[in-house]
């Protein structure tokens, strides 16, 4: 599966994943309003086996299928799509 990833330029270490590129309609206004301009910083091949640097592939890959984007937040804010 690829996954690409936006930074966003307004919340600090805040990253988009999303499932198709540039896709940002996919993304909720409630969820797209507050992260700003939202920059491209990475595509790759994501599968459950990849060690990712702050989240567990699963959970991203989960995330991806079934709705279509994942969100990572700063390691000191809870996750709420893994916490919540």
């Amino acid at each position: 599966m690829q996954a690409y990833v936006y930074k966003s330029l307004r919340k600090q270490d805040t990253y988009v994943y999303l499932r198709k590129r540039d896709d940002f309609a996919i993304l909720p206004e409630p969820v797209r309003a507050p992260l700003g301009d939202l920059v491209f910083v990475l595509e790759f091949t994501l599968s459950p086996e990849r060690r990712l640097a702050r989240a567990e592939a699963a959970v991203v890959m989960a995330n991806l299928q079934s709705q279509g984007f994942h969100l990572q937040f700063p390691p000191t804010q809870p996750d709420p799509m893994v916490d919540g």
